[in-house]
């Protein structure tokens, strides 16, 4: 129709439709018989299934990484991970700027609700920044590894030392050490090894504390008064977070465990859960209070503007300074000397809320359906939302109704649950108009 011009899209949405383009991409590539080891054709959900974990690095699989996908599948898959883990607009971005084409102010602030940087200024800077800093630690991480592989290998160490540094930095939690004999291994049979545990744990916690608290880090080093409020908050969440966990799973998880042994399993899972997915220790071997403190971690995830999901360390964090200025009696909750916003603990509580209820239908829903125990399903509900990829080998085995719900959980656990609304609600907002107020008592 002559005139006619398609409707502008928001940031919001812009930011869903090219991550569910990448996941269609990389499902439909999938799905070519050279992907797979045995020359057949994947069925659509499987790959759907596989993309949706790959570009939402989440790392829950319905066929074995290692055993089921020939090199180009697990080079779609890495490829589709470090889309995921840098972000879409991320990596579009830099193929512009490669390009030498100009950025727009359009595409700068889509850009800035991408990676939850505080400004557009300086964006495509901090971008250039993200793309460098990333390959060099991948880089770094996979020369760590590389002896390890290659002793027990040979040449195929190499592309394995790359894959997991990948897998690790992005926090997708994929892995190539299945076996016919022994699928969905992970790094048990390098739960010892303190070379892959380190390495891949370091890994997972620079992924996982945002790209904008590395910035900060390069600008100022160890002057810590010179941080920003976030940084300072990311890094005290993120070190007890997992200095607490490390502390029960060594004294009441792993007792039957050498010393040495006890400690790298006890370190790797409380770092693992927030978001990685990588597992040395057998999961459905942990009691009830070691899977229920996992479960916790997984909702929680990484950072802001980081590779890893969840609901993010700030959210923790900024409902329990909103929960303690309560206690106080004080007006606003606040931090290292600097007062946080209302509409900040307002979005802190829906993010939570959102989490939680998502959490807890998917569970429910998926134990009336398989018939299986909830507190099992929760453990795969929530790490499909934290986008962590931990299982307690339920999802290969769940129908196409619980894996659609699995791949819908991954989604919106990495996109973010509030992107989904705004871009859903976009145009529909009232703001403006105020009701009348009334007293409503809470407690």
């Amino acid at each position: 129709m002559a005139g006619f011009r398609p409707p502008r899209l928001t940031t919001f949405q812009t930011i869903i439709l090219l991550f569910a383009a990448v996941i269609l991409g990389g499902s439909l590539l999938l799905m070519l018989p050279f992907s797979t080891r045995s020359g057949t054709v994947t069925p659509f959900n499987q790959a759907l299934f596989t993309a949706t974990s790959a570009v939402c690095v989440t790392g829950l699989v319905v066929q074995d990484t290692a055993t089921h996908w020939s090199w180009f599948g697990q080079a779609v898959i890495m490829v589709l991970i470090q889309i995921g883990g840098m972000g879409v607009i991320t990596v579009a971005a830099f193929f512009s700027l490669l390009s030498g084409r100009r950025i727009s102010l359009m595409q700068r602030g889509t850009m800035q609700e991408a990676i939850a940087a505080p400004k557009v200024g300086g964006i495509v800077r901090l971008t250039g920044f993200i793309i460098k800093a990333s390959l060099f630690i991948e880089a770094l991480g996979a020369l760590c590894m590389l002896p390890v592989f290659f002793r027990d290998y040979g040449l195929r160490g190499i592309w394995m030392a790359v894959f997991h540094s990948v897998s690790a930095f992005c926090n997708a939690g994929f892995d190539l050490l299945g076996t016919p004999e022994a699928k969905f291994a992970s790094l048990t049979g390098y739960r010892a090894n303190p070379v892959i545990n380190l390495t891949i744990m370091a890994l997972i916690v620079v992924g996982g504390i945002g790209f904008l608290t590395w910035d900060d880090i390069r600008a100022n080093k160890l002057r810590l008064h010179r941080y920003r409020m976030q940084s300072k908050v990311i890094l005290t969440t993120t070190a007890v977070l997992i200095v607490l966990p490390a502390l029960w799973f060594f004294f009441g998880e792993f007792s039957d465990l050498p010393a040495g042994e006890r400690l790298l399993a006890s370190l790797f899972q409380s770092v693992t859960p927030r978001t990685a997915g990588f597992n040395t220790a057998d999961l459905t071997a942990l009691s009830g209070v070691g899977q229920g403190l996992t479960i916790l971690l997984m909702l929680i995830g990484g950072s802001p503007g980081s590779t890893a999901g969840g609901m993010k360390t700030t959210t923790l964090a900024v409902l329990f300074a909103n929960a303690i200025a309560v206690f106080r009696r004080q007006s606003e909750p606040h931090f290292f000397g600097r007062r946080i916003d209302g509409k900040v603990v307002s979005s802190a509580a829906t993010i939570g809320m959102l989490y939680l209820t998502l959490f807890l239908s998917g569970g429910f829903v998926i134990s009336a359906v398989e018939g299986l125990p909830l507190s099992a399903c929760l453990f795969e509900t929530a790490s499909a939302v934290g986008t962590v990829g931990l299982s307690l080998g339920l999802t290969p085995t769940l129908g196409l109704l619980s894996q659609g719900i699995l791949i819908a959980l991954m989604f919106i656990g990495r996109v973010g649950g509030l992107t989904l609304i705004y871009a859903a609600l976009s145009g529909f907002s009232k703001a403006g108009s105020r009701l009348p107020q009334e007293r409503i008592t809470v407690g």
